[in-house]
C-alpha cells in the first residue's frame, strides 16, 4: 500500500506540474513575456520542491507554492473589456417583456470568405408564445468525432434565430483547442441570423452540416428558450470562462435543457461528432428511422457557388424530415 500511495503522489505531481505549465502558458496575464516565464519558472520551482528529500521542506515549499498557485488559478477573473476578435466583439443582450423576448446585436455578418465578412447586427423582437420548434445543427469540419453543435429557435410568424455556444477569443490569440481547457476564453453565446452561423458553414468553410428537428413539447421548447435569454442577459453583466470539458457547445445545451446527469456524464458529450446520436438516444429525434438513414437524410446539400440570401432558412429546410 505504501508503494502504490507513492506511485498515486508521483503521478499527482508530475500532472500538477504539467498543469501549472499550461495553465501559466494559456493565461491571459500580460505581458506575453511573463506568461511564458511563469510557465517555465513555476514549474521547475515545483518540481524543485516535491524533490527535496527533507520532509518538513518538501511539505512547507510545497504548500506555499501550491496555495500561491490554486489562489490565482480559482480567483482569476473572466472579463468582458477584452480585445476581442471581431466575431465576439459584440454581445447580444436579451430582455423579456410579458411575453416578448427583445433582443439587442443579432449578428447578422456577410461573409465574403471562410474568414473575412462585413460586420452587421441587428435587433428584433420575438413573441416567446409563437415558438414553434427547435432544431439541432452539427457541423462536421474533420473527421467524424468532433463537431460543433448549436440550436436555431424557429417561430410561426417566420423568424428563425440560432445562439450557439463558443469562445469568445481576443484579437491576440489564434484559436487552440488545448487552450479551451484553461482559463484562456470567455464563454460567449453567438446569437445570430441562420445566413450567419448556418451559412458560414454550408457556404463559405463548405462543412458537412447536419440540421435535425427536435421533439419536444412546447413548454420545453419555451423553457429552453428562455433559459437561453436568461443566460444571455447574465453573461453581459457577469463573464464567465468557457472549459472544453465542463462548460463547452454540448454541456452548455444540456445544461439549459436541464438534461439528467446521466447525460450530462455521457461520453458523446465530450466527442461532440456523436451529440445528435445522444440525442436520438434520449428520443428528442425522429425515431420513424434508424439513426443512421435519419441522419443521412439531416444533412444539409448546397448548390455548387451557393451564398446565404433572404429565403435560406427555407431553402436549407427543403426535404428534410419534418419538414
Amino acid at each position: 500500500m505504501k508503494r502504490f500511495f507513492c506511485i498515486l503522489c508521483i503521478i499527482a505531481a508530475v500532472l500538477m506540474i504539467a498543469f501549472s505549465a499550461a495553465a501559466f502558458h494559456y493565461s491571459t496575464i500580460l505581458p506575453i513575456w511573463l506568461c511564458t516565464a511563469l510557465s517555465i519558472v513555476y514549474p521547475l520551482l515545483l518540481a524543485a520542491a516535491f524533490l527535496q528529500k527533507r520532509q518538513t521542506v518538501r511539505r512547507g515549499a510545497s504548500a506555499v507554492l501550491l496555495l500561491g498557485f490554486w489562489g490565482w488559478y480559482l480567483t482569476d477573473p473572466p472579463r468582458n473589456d477584452r480585445d476581442w476578435s471581431g466575431e465576439y466583439s459584440l454581445p447580444a443582450d436579451a430582455v423579456l417583456e410579458d411575453h416578448i423576448a427583445h433582443i439587442r446585436h443579432i449578428r447578422n455578418f456577410a461573409w465574403h470568405t471562410e474568414s473575412t465578412f462585413t460586420p452587421a447586427w441587428y435587433d428584433a423582437d420575438y413573441d416567446v408564445d409563437a415558438l414553434s420548434g427547435v432544431d439541432l445543427i452539427t457541423s462536421y469540419w474533420a473527421g467524424e468525432s468532433i463537431a460543433h453543435v448549436f440550436l436555431s429557435f424557429a417561430f410561426n410568424t417566420g423568424q428563425h434565430l440560432a445562439i450557439s455556444i463558443e469562445t469568445r477569443r481576443q484579437k491576440r490569440f489564434p484559436y487552440s483547442a488545448i487552450a479551451g481547457f484553461f482559463h484562456h476564453y470567455e464563454l460567449f453565446y453567438v446569437t445570430a441570423d441562420e445566413r450567419d452561423l448556418i451559412g458560414v458553414r454550408t457556404d463559405f468553410r463548405k462543412e458537412r452540416v447536419y440540421l435535425y428537428h427536435l421533439d419536444l413539447s412546447p413548454a420545453t421548447e419555451k423553457r429552453l428558450f428562455l433559459s437561453y435569454l436568461a443566460e444571455i442577459h447574465s453573461l453581459t453583466r457577469t463573464p464567465q470562462w468557457y472549459n472544453t470539458l465542463t462548460d463547452n457547445c454540448t454541456t452548455g445545451i444540456l445544461t439549459r435543457a436541464q438534461a439528467q446527469w446521466r447525460y450530462r456524464l455521457d461520453w458523446r458529450v465530450l466527442l461532440s461528432g456523436y451529440t445528435a446520436s445522444l440525442a436520438y438516444d434520449m428520443d428528442f429525434l425522429d425515431r420513424h428511422y434508424d439513426f443512421p438513414t435519419l441522419k443521412r437524410m439531416s444533412r444539409i446539400h448546397r448548390p455548387e457557388g451557393a451564398v446565404p440570401d433572404a429565403g435560406y432558412s427555407q431553402e436549407i429546410r427543403k426535404g428534410l424530415p419534418d419538414e
